[in-house]
């Protein structure tokens, strides 16, 4: 049986492009999003190009519906080598004019969604004892500026889950990972929304989501005795 890949948040941009890699690869990918009929021409694509791909609608805030996402992956495909937290969704804006309802939004997204993912991920992984678990971090991940208290906090919460996990499950054969990326994804609705923005960065500015795929299909594949828990990822004119 294909070895069985799990993609949270596997919308247009960094999602998109590692399911692309890992069917390429040999996975057999689910993907996971809310809205699973938006994932049709990309299970389409894959299937078209030879490989195997299941489609799942699934909030990863909903505890519920995270256990059916892997318990339907593994009954499809077999216990998932590799699950990716990759949900994004962003709420910015002063902290005097941010909500309560703004603020639990983004912590149930990305901390306690992180959390449900990571340990049903987990919890399938454990009995053989090996397994990749990774986590998509952003920039707030480590540093809250203005208008992202948030945002941050969301983050934030996801990188100390996912700290957690590393210690907790590392010495048990489980390989939990954080990445930050430092910089805007190069996505169709960044380039229709922001062009200001992209034109400033010029060429080479902003973060190919094909090379974040390559790096996290990398941080799966690292021998056991040389496991990253953390890195960083920027375009080389991107100011830290």
């Amino acid at each position: 049986m294909p070895n069985c890949a799990v993609v949270v948040g596997a919308g247009s941009g960094t999602g998109a492009e590692l399911a692309k890699l890992l069917a390429a690869e040999g996975y057999s990918v689910v993907l996971a999003r809310r809205d699973a009929a938006s994932l049709a021409p990309m299970v389409e694509e894959i299937e078209r190009n030879g490989g195997e791909a299941l489609a799942f609608a699934a909030d990863a805030s909903e505890e519920a519906q995270v256990v059916a996402l892997l318990d339907a992956a593994e009954r499809r495909f077999g216990p998932p080598e590799l699950v990716v937290f990759n949900v994004a969704g962003i709420t910015m804006g002063k902290a005097v004019d941010t909500s309560v309802e703004q603020f639990e939004d983004m912590w149930r997204a990305s901390s306690m969604g992180g959390f449900l993912v990571g340990r049903e991920a987990a919890r399938r992984m454990l009995p053989r004892g090996s397994g990749s678990i990774v986590f998509v971090g952003a920039t707030a991940s480590v540093k809250a500026s203005a208008g992202f208290a948030a945002f941050g906090a969301g983050k934030q919460g996801l990188r100390a889950v996912a700290g957690s996990l590393a210690r907790e499950l590392g010495p048990r054969g489980i390989h939990v990972s954080h990445v930050i990326i430092d910089g805007i994804i190069d996505v169709a609705r960044v380039r229709e929304r922001m062009p200001e923005i992209v034109a400033a960065k010029g060429e080479g500015g902003l973060v190919d989501p094909k090379s974040v795929a390559a790096t996290l299909l990398w941080l799966h594949r690292q021998p056991r005795d040389a496991w990253t828990f953390e890195l960083d990822l920027r375009p080389f004119k991107e100011s830290w």
